[in-house]
């Protein structure tokens, strides 16, 4: 187990209650979707799961369990998982409350379209840069 793991592992102890079993219940499930998932912990202990770029956050509140995906605006999400950071061009979240089921085979699907998306960015082959126009010399002006 990493550092960031064991990290993580920890936090879900701290919490102790329904937040600490919702999150592991749904790092479980990022797990499922994508075994080649890297855990790390940033931000002053914010969990992170990244595959070729963070695919998303797991913050916990008083009151709820926030999943940020850092591209999520660009995500299909025809179950309507995200409920929150709606107004944002970027990230999408998941806020998930106590006793409120999140559609699990939904949730993975999401995970792994955050994980295509992430490697589509990463092989699309750079942009050429634009051609040089050729300077033209001005004749030498006669004295």
């Amino acid at each position: 187990m990493t550092d960031a793991s064991e990290k993580i592992t920890e936090r879900i102890a701290e919490l102790g209650d329904w937040r600490g079993e919702t999150l592991k219940r749904m790092r479980k499930l990022i797990h499922e979707a994508d075994p080649a998932v890297v855990e790390e912990w940033k931000w002053m202990g914010t969990p992170i799961w990244s595959h070729d770029g963070i695919l998303c956050t797991g913050e916990s509140y008083k009151d709820k369990i926030k999943l940020t995906f850092a591209k999520g605006a660009s995500l299909k999400d025809p179950k309507r998982l995200f409920n929150s950071s709606l107004d944002g061009n970027v990230r999408r979240a998941i806020d998930i409350f106590e006793g409120k089921p999140v559609d699990e085979a939904a949730f993975k699907k999401l995970i792994l379209d955050a994980v295509a998306l992430n490697s589509a960015k990463k092989t699309k082959p750079a942009k050429k840069a634009p051609a040089r126009k050729k300077s033209v010399k001005k004749p030498a002006k006669k004295k």
